[in-house]
């Protein structure tokens, strides 16, 4: 019988399709809740697709996991997941998919889940959780300035200051905590047509707000994939470029890091993680790992099959070859149309899922032939025909 997976997302991130796409040429069977608009609608490779209806997520999302009756769900991001915890009935199968759910108490909060790495003896800064503007002076004063201000809940980038003084941490520390003024919000909702900034006008809620010892370096990632806390396979990433000053990776290099491996089993066994894992870090002037955020849900590389495989570790399934032996690598849909790249650098494009590669390219969408090409093979029934090819 296939192993049917869930696919649980509540943003327009490419990473649910990938994933799917991962899953399915493993022989699962993969359904999907999504918003509207999401490429996933367009991707060959689900057997089914809910609607994730953002002014009634959880409901949504609830009638989602007892119609595709799966036997894991994966969210792929953080409000996914938020809201798959809240979802008490279905206890049962969300601890067999991402662990005890308690521990998700401290994963989803910056201070506690930073100073619980602390204690398994990983290097991570300094992070305290500020409970008011007047608590600032002598937490900056434990911290040290330049010092990093981030909002819990946030994700993608957002919901993080960098500060120098005081008073840019007061100015950061209203913006992050105090939710958009109610015009604002809905105005984001049209502009952004995103019916979540709706649900942020209806009911506007503070956030908690940390602080955070600065680590100058540059960022690295890691993800895993874990059983009943213990890791089965990992990847480990150098973050080349970025978007903004915060936002999501466009170029990573692979990375061997001891440090990092120890950092994600000691993660996986504290909290006895099951699932799909990432681990943030920032790699100081002499390569030292610092492990600056948890990612406690599916991240944005975590479909490629490298040094490991996760989605086949997750569910038992023999390993995919490497997609490429090349070092550095183009995520997609950020570098696409990076025409330039040295021929060293694999762009990782889904050229096997044509449906979904049109819907995320529109105008960039790259060589019709090669498309037309992967299209005579159809919705797959198991593992299809998989065509990939460097950039040229």
């Amino acid at each position: 019988m296939r192993t049917k997976i869930l696919l649980v997302t509540t943003v327009q991130w490419p990473s649910a399709a990938r994933l799917a796409g991962a899953f399915a040429n493993l022989g699962a069977a993969v359904a999907a809740v999504f918003p509207r608009g999401h490429m996933l609608a367009a991707s060959r490779y689900l057997t089914a697709g809910y609607r994730y209806k953002p002014l009634d997520g959880a409901n949504s999302v609830a009638a989602a996991l007892i119609a595709a009756e799966p036997d894991h769900v994966i969210p792929c991001d953080d409000r996914a997941l938020t809201l798959l915890l809240s979802l008490k009935p279905f206890a049962a199968l969300l601890q067999r998919s991402l662990g005890p759910l308690e521990g998700y108490d401290t994963l989803l909060a910056r201070a506690p889940s930073i100073e619980a790495a602390r204690l398994e003896g990983i290097t991570a800064p300094l992070t305290l959780a500020v409970s008011d503007r007047h608590a600032l002076p002598q937490l900056l004063q434990q911290v040290g300035l330049p010092c990093v201000m981030k909002a819990d809940a946030s994700w993608g980038g957002e919901g993080v200051r960098f500060v120098a003084c005081l008073a840019e941490a007061e100015r950061a520390f209203a913006a992050l905590r105090n939710p958009p003024r109610r015009w604002r919000s809905l105005a984001r909702a049209i502009l952004r047509k995103d019916a979540h900034f709706l649900a942020a006008a209806r009911r506007p809620a503070p956030a908690q707000v940390n602080v955070q010892a600065l680590v100058e370096g540059k960022p690295a990632t890691s993800v895993f994939a874990a059983r009943n806390g213990v890791v089965l396979g990992a990847l480990h990433m150098a973050v080349e470029s970025w978007s903004g000053a915060t936002g999501p990776a466009s170029l990573m290099s692979r990375l061997r890091s001891p440090a990092m491996d120890e950092a994600a089993r000691k993660i996986a066994a504290r909290f006895q993680l099951s699932g799909l894992h990432g681990l943030d870090f920032m790699r100081d002037r002499d390569g030292v790992p610092h492990l600056i955020e948890i990612n406690p849900r599916a991240t944005q590389i975590c479909h490629l099959p490298l040094e490991a495989d996760l989605p086949a570790c997750l569910i038992g399934a023999p390993e995919r070859p490497p997609v490429t032996p090349a070092r550095q690598i183009a995520l997609f849909p950020q570098l696409l149309t990076a025409g330039k790249l040295p021929l060293n650098v694999f762009q990782d494009i889904p050229w096997d899922d044509p449906g979904m590669l049109s819907a995320t390219a529109g105008d960039a969408m790259p060589d019709a032939e090669t498309t037309a090409f992967i299209e005579q093979f159809g919705r797959p029934t198991g593992a299809p025909p998989v065509f990939r090819r460097h950039a040229r």
